[in-house]
């Protein structure tokens, strides 16, 4: 259905940018029902949140007015958890009110505050701003907010889950009544219920939320790999898809640094966001990929809070979520504004299970596979190639003439294969990886010995701490040996597999060359060391008897 009325100015800026239809949240905030109330809204991410609340005080805000008059003290105030999302509002309400001579100004951390008391001394309608900036405005008398009509708590979950209660609490009691408080949250906990009973008179309850249903724009895959080989899945994952823009999500600070420069060393037009960087640096960072400079962004969650990328397609779990909030958070990235997404889960062979539970509890359905191999890579890469709308352009001007000149001293094929070449110099190279480990749909069965002939010579013996609970198959374990420690297949010897713990040979001339590899190799999530010999295969047939030692009652006396 088309968009209920609205303000003339606003309709014909939605109208610009091809708004057609309401998302469910910004015509339930269009209902006459909700007109000059205050509003307790849930809503999923992605679902238009900020047009929604930009629509809902549009009236409080002009009136019967086409337009807003000279810029004084702010009439409006939105808060919002993080830089990047205090940022985003910033720009989604500058156009949503371009044509009502609106000035929006934002006031975050990680800036010059300097430029930001000028620009709150030269008058705003619209102040958007995180909850300690906008204190410290107000607290220095930089920032007034006797004539706000308006507040507007832009997920006010996440706000209280970062601290920032007592601050909202302030600018809340700072602001004269009445006023109107539109609250927006992901969820409606009790937190967030009290913090209404508090700020809100007669506030409507909106809620939008679908629960037991997956996102229906997100489609979910999950790719298995070994422990050691986030790094090459990563790859492989993203040369596979080739999406417009990508978004790889880490838990740590550190493992963005890691893989951002492991993504940039491969040639990918690559960018970081985590809280250890300035603010002019995660700005120039947001703008990379969304002008399409760079094409994958690596980043913590926190970072990456409220962020809205045009045109991404992807988003990479390459650490998996803590919870189910954190995996439907990030998630939500893509597939917004009806536009399809793809969301991928790496997850390493150990934590098979915490995965799944995650599924479960976010209730999403996930397609299990492995990381795409080069071969598929190169075989996508073709088909990409030859769709390639630049083929079916037809040459005019001096490219015909260029073209003429090319065919004049060679032949169709000889040009077709430089074509070729150039397609392909400009594309990172897939990473070659080992097969990925074992499911529980099809268990590999470990035997305790591995049918493998042992190193010509004298051996050295190493224990690495994965055994049969957690599905150790000799299979996939001596290709993570060979690469963790420089190694050729020939020089590993009998691979023992053990409850706990896998004991294996390497020849005696590698053995202090594995040694030192496996000492530089830094953090991962198996631990290899030294270890005695492992006792000799057992041949299979029963077991020799051995008479039962006679038992001994508790508190007997030993003779």
């Amino acid at each position: 259905m088309p968009f209920p009325t609205v303000h003339p100015a606003l309709a014909r800026a939605l109208l610009a940018r091809d708004y057609l239809e309401p998302t469910p949240v910004q015509e339930a905030v269009l209902e006459a029902a909700a007109d000059e109330r205050d509003l307790l809204v849930s809503a999923q991410t992605g679902s238009g949140k900020t047009v929604a609340y930009g629509l809902a005080i549009a009236p409080t805000l002009l009136g019967e007015a086409q337009a807003f008059g000279r810029a004084g003290l702010p009439l409006a105030l939105v808060v919002a958890p993080t830089r990047e999302l205090a940022m985003q509002v910033q720009r989604e309400l500058a156009w949503l009110y371009e044509h009502t001579g609106a000035r929006v100004i934002s006031c975050i951390g990680g800036t010059d505050a300097r430029a930001e008391q000028r620009a709150l001394a030269a008058g705003a309608h619209i102040v958007v701003g995180t909850p300690g900036r906008l204190r410290d405005h107000v607290e220095r008398r930089q920032l007034d907010l006797s004539a706000v009509k308006v507040v507007a708590l832009d997920e006010a979950d996440e706000m209280l889950d970062l601290g920032f209660r007592e601050d909202l609490e302030f600018l809340l009691q700072a602001t004269p009544q009445p006023h109107r408080t539109l609250l927006f949250s992901a969820t409606i906990a009790h937190d967030i219920a009290q913090l209404a009973r508090q700020y809100q008179t007669n506030a409507l309850r909106i809620d939008t939320l679908v629960r037991h249903q997956q996102h229906s724009d997100i489609e979910y895959r999950a790719v298995r790999i070994q422990a050691h080989e986030t790094e090459a899945a990563l790859v492989n994952v993203l040369r596979f898809y080739d999406m417009r823009a990508a978004l790889v999500f880490c838990s740590t600070r550190e493992a963005v640094r890691r893989l951002h420069a492991n993504l940039l060393s491969r040639g990918f037009a690559a960018v970081a966001l985590s809280g250890e960087l300035s603010q002019h640096d995660r700005t120039t960072a947001l703008s990379a990929i969304r002008d399409g400079r760079a094409r994958v962004c690596v980043c913590t969650d926190v970072a990456a809070r409220g962020i809205d990328l045009p045109d991404l397609g992807l988003v990479v779990h390459a650490d998996l979520p803590g919870d189910k909030e954190t995996l439907l958070h990030r998630s939500g990235r893509t597939g917004r504004a009806g536009r399809k997404g793809l969301c991928v889960l790496l997850v390493p062979m150990p934590k098979r299970r915490r995965a799944e539970q995650l599924f479960l509890a976010a209730s999403v359905s996930c397609t299990w596979g492995n990381p795409p191999s080069a071969d598929e890579i190169r075989a996508r890469d073709q088909e990409r190639m030859l769709a390639d709308p630049i083929l079916a352009e037809p040459a005019t001007g001096e490219t015909l003439v260029l073209a003429k000149r090319l065919l004049e001293g060679r032949s169709a094929e000889d040009i077709a294969a430089a074509l070729i070449r150039m397609y392909g110099a400009r594309l990172p190279a897939p990473a070659e990886q080992f097969d990925a480990a074992p499911t529980r749909e099809s268990p590999a069965r470990a035997a305790p010995d591995a049918p493998r002939a042992r190193p010509s010579g004298p051996a050295a013996w190493f224990r690495i701490n994965i055994g049969r609970t957690q599905n150790a198959d000799p299979k996939w374990l001596l290709p993570l040996i060979c690469k963790a420690g420089d190694l050729v297949r020939g020089e590993v010897g009998a691979i023992r597999v053990f409850d706990r713990e896998t004991k294996f040979e390497v020849a005696q001339e590698a053995a202090a060359r594995f040694a030192a590899a496996i000492e530089r190799g830094g953090e991962q999530e198996y631990v290899i060391a030294t270890a005695s010999p492992a006792p000799p295969a057992r041949a299979p047939g029963p077991r020799p008897f051995a008479p039962r030692k006679p038992h001994r009652a508790a508190g007997a006396r030993q003779s």
